[in-house]
């Protein structure tokens, strides 16, 4: 498989690439802002769609939706790619589909409740360790009674139950107080409030539709459209934290490929970690450790490289670290620790060189024969082949009318699930308590006339009905000395008077 083309180096003066075998190593883009880090990205997902790996990206800003729009190719772009080399460079489009968690922007992406699961869950919550088990347990219930939890209302449904028979799944399952679940319904609230109402339901993404390759083998970048998303920083992050757990928990082992099968890419990364408790730091490392095997590569991209996490940087193989302003003591430990990341080139002082690099320059090291790391250079960064900044309304309109995907995810479905079917028992429950005994035209006279002659016409009878008498006679001139025929007796005294038998 041809390399992708990252850039040239200026230190030793030879090209800079990303080995297509290396590509689900994982990788690391950082650097300020305004330095370039995003047309880094851009190059490397036209990069892997070349070669056929699908992309899965989210665009924070709106620029990165210049992908699918083939760009203007201006003399000094034009210029800058042949000093490059780069091979037949011109203006081309991306295969690619707009996804969006609101459903404006792009096709909307949707996940069930259960799927999410009460991990997940809780942190999009922001829920303490209490309200997280409550949590657990409102899960385990719905899986022992058969209820599917597909969208908010399901849950709210469950929580409901939990509520009203909270001392019996107290005793089964463990403590729910009531408070606890007031808290997990209000959180509720203030998530729906955020528009994350339309991300929970069906029909629910496919990860075979973000691993989709066009009909002339070029990977289809799959775009997330999060500049209103990452306003809401615990969803944008625990959704895309998500997808990767489904990932890693639903592709197979397929061992080291010629290529990825899919390349995942991670902007704003530091929102990942931030305030995440050392479990699910735990966790992600677990998944990043392990995802490579099942094909798919994993890049952050941030401000600093330290946003990650020191055991998770140690496994991103290839790096590539744009300028880095030592305004602050905290810019001056990123430059430390960026500098101390990288294979050390003799030729290059890389403390130094990490804060004078332009727009454009980045210090690259990737995974070279035998997965070594190659010495850091500092590498002109090849431009991409589409639109560098954002894209019209028209343009975004007529990408998604072409989507193969957009017939299946653009009406939403309800079908039956807890809030149905609790709301039905619910409804049962009330007119079988509420439903009057069937009453005839008769009874009601019999009521007209007072309590007393309906006893006594129940007793002696009327010209239309025997009395209980004259039955009592007839029945016990049947059953005389039988003791059948004081059981008679017995139980139709019992029901008059209020006994029992």
């Amino acid at each position: 498989m041809d390399p992708i083309l990252l850039g040239k180096g200026v230190t030793d003066d030879i090209a800079v690439t990303l080995l297509s075998r290396f590509g689900n190593r994982h990788g690391l883009v950082a650097g300020a802002t305004g330095t370039g880090k995003t047309v880094t990205l851009m190059t490397l997902a036209e990069g892997f769609s070349r070669l056929g790996v699908p992309v899965f990206m989210a665009d924070v800003k709106g620029d990165v939706a210049g992908l699918a729009v083939a760009g203007e190719i201006s003399e000094k772009l034009a210029q800058r790619a042949a000093d490059i080399g780069v091979q037949g460079y011109g203006p081309a489009a991306s295969p690619t589909v707009f996804w969006d968690l609101y459903g404006q922007l792009g096709h909307p992406v949707r996940t069930t409740v259960s799927e999410m699961g009460p991990t997940l869950l809780a942190r999009i919550l922001e829920l303490n360790d209490t309200q997280s088990g409550v949590l657990d347990i409102v899960f385990k219930l719905a899986d022992d009674r058969g209820l599917l939890l597909l969208d908010l209302d399901d849950l709210r449904a469950l929580l409901t139950l939990v509520a009203a028979e909270r001392k019996d799944i107290s005793t089964e399952y463990g403590l729910v107080s009531a408070q606890s679940v007031a808290a997990i319904q209000r959180a509720l609230l203030r998530l729906s409030q955020d528009g994350a109402e339309q991300f929970f339901g069906e029909p629910a993404l496919e990860l075979a539709d973000i691993m989709r390759v066009n009909h002339d083998g070029r990977g289809v970048i799959g775009i997330l459209a999060a500049a209103q998303l990452i306003l809401k920083p615990r969803l944008y992050s625990t959704f895309l934290l998500w997808l990767l757990s489904e990932l890693f928990e639903k592709l197979p082992e397929v061992g080291d490929l010629e290529k990825p099968k899919l390349v995942f890419i991670f902007d704003e990364a530091h929102l990942l970690f931030d305030d995440a408790p050392a479990a699910l730091v735990q966790r992600i490392e677990q998944v990043v450790r392990l995802i490579r095997s099942k094909g798919v590569g994993v890049y952050f991209c941030s401000q600093f490289p330290d946003d990650v996490p020191a055991n998770i940087l140690g496994q991103l193989g290839n790096r590539v670290q744009h300028a880095l302003r030592a305004f602050t003591p905290r810019d001056q430990k990123a430059v430390k620790t960026a500098a101390e990341t990288f294979v050390q080139n003799p030729r290059l002082d890389v403390v130094a060189t990490l804060s004078q690099l332009g727009t454009g320059e980045a210090l690259v090291s990737t995974l070279q024969d035998k997965g070594i790391p190659s010495p850091v250079q500092k590498t002109l960064i090849a431009p991409p082949r589409c639109r560098m900044g954002s894209i019209t309304e028209a343009e975004r309109a007529q990408v998604r009318a072409g989507s193969p995907v957009g017939s299946r995810y653009d009406t939403a479905v309800n079908r039956e699930s807890a809030a149905e079917i609790l709301a039905r028992r619910a409804e049962q429950a009330a007119e079988q308590a509420q439903a009057p005994k069937a009453r005839t035209r008769q009874q009601d006279e019999e009521q007209e006339g007072g309590f007393g002659q309906a006893v006594k016409d129940a007793i002696f009878g009327t010209k239309r009905r025997q009395g209980m008498i004259e039955t009592m006679a007839k029945q016990t001139t049947r059953t005389v000395g039988t003791k059948l025929g004081n059981q008679i007796v017995r139980g139709i005294l019992g029901g008059i008077f209020g006994g029992k038998r």
